[in-house]
């Protein structure tokens, strides 16, 4: 076993734990596989929130039928630090979660016991008493892409997901790109804010939210109605989000004090049937916008998100 003195650390929001923890317990109980996956409402806190499969057999059977990889998470269960904040951090993480859920057939592997799973780490040449390792194969049990060893975010994960997918021709669906751009944003330091002044901080709201690269927006005063971003200086400059403002009539401000209006913000996500859902502040940026100007906000999405959504109806 790795000992590391890592502080177990949980930082998905409450409010999107405890929804996407509440499906995945009514998908588990009225599902055909329900008694050969693991429950995520009862199970060790190294697996996180994944519902996993146990038996290698059964996993690559499953994948045939469905024509899915096998996302395998080889564990240390029960484990030391890293296992368990890659469970809270890594496999919690909710628009993860759901990724590995609905693109692959999630199989855990304990790398602490023996039985069928030691004959799986045999297989694989993984070690014993080992920190949490990642592989993505195929059906035959084939790698579909680079081992995750040593790397414990959940960006790691993320472009595994990723590089899979769009090997295998696949779309990549819009709630993944969504946390990437969060991930990425995170991981490199690249978060930057601008405030904009505008007659209406709703409409500001709607047409910053659209640009790409743009993260967050907070509605507030500043001499007036105000627009707080926050966006990835990757995506776009500060220079293209300035001339983007001023073609709609908004104005760069350089004065950084800023009252928050919680009343006002996400205006048109918060008149609608979304404001029931657990969302990250990207979905929400990205929907309030969409709905402002009448667009599909669907597209942004996950699978439980768009079922909660049909239920509020």
């Amino acid at each position: 076993m790795v000992m590391h003195t890592t502080k177990v650390k949980n930082i998905i929001p409450m409010k999107m734990f405890n929804a996407y923890l509440l499906l995945i317990v009514i998908t588990l109980s009225t599902s055909l596989n329900a008694q050969e996956r693991t429950n995520p409402k009862n199970q060790d806190e190294e697996l996180g929130l994944v519902s996993w499969y146990r038996d290698f057999d059964q996993a690559t059977s499953i994948s045939a039928k469905e024509n899915k990889p096998i996302f395998i998470l080889f564990q240390e269960v029960p484990g030391c630090a890293t296992c368990r904040n890659y469970g809270h951090n890594v496999m919690s993480n909710p628009l993860l979660v759901e990724a590995i859920s609905n693109e692959f057939i999630p199989l855990a592997i304990f790398n602490n016991k023996g039985g069928k799973d030691k004959e799986i780490l045999k297989k694989y040449s993984e070690p014993t008493w080992n920190n949490p390792v990642v592989r993505i194969v195929n059906k035959n049990g084939k790698n579909l892409t680079q081992r995750i060893s040593g790397d414990y975010s959940a960006l790691a994960v993320y472009n595994a997901i990723v590089n899979v997918l769009e090997n295998d021709g696949k779309i990549v669906p819009k709630y993944i790109t969504l946390l990437g751009e969060e991930l990425k944003a995170k991981k490199y330091g690249a978060v930057k804010e601008a405030q904009y002044k505008m007659y209406c901080f709703w409409t500001g709201e709607k047409q910053l939210g659209s640009q790409e690269g743009v993260l967050e927006t907070k509605a507030g005063f500043n001499s007036g109605e105000v627009v707080k971003v926050k966006y990835d200086e990757t995506k776009i400059s500060k220079e293209q989000l300035d001339t983007f403002a001023s073609k709609n009539q908004m104005q760069p401000i350089a004065n950084k004090s800023f009252r928050w209006s919680e009343k006002d913000e996400d205006y048109y996500l918060k008149h609608s049937k979304y404001k029931y859902l657990a969302l990250t502040e990207l979905q929400k940026t990205k929907i309030n916008s969409a709905l402002g100007s009448r667009k599909d906000a669907t597209q942004y999405l996950s699978p439980s998100q768009l079922i909660q959504l049909e239920n509020k109806n």
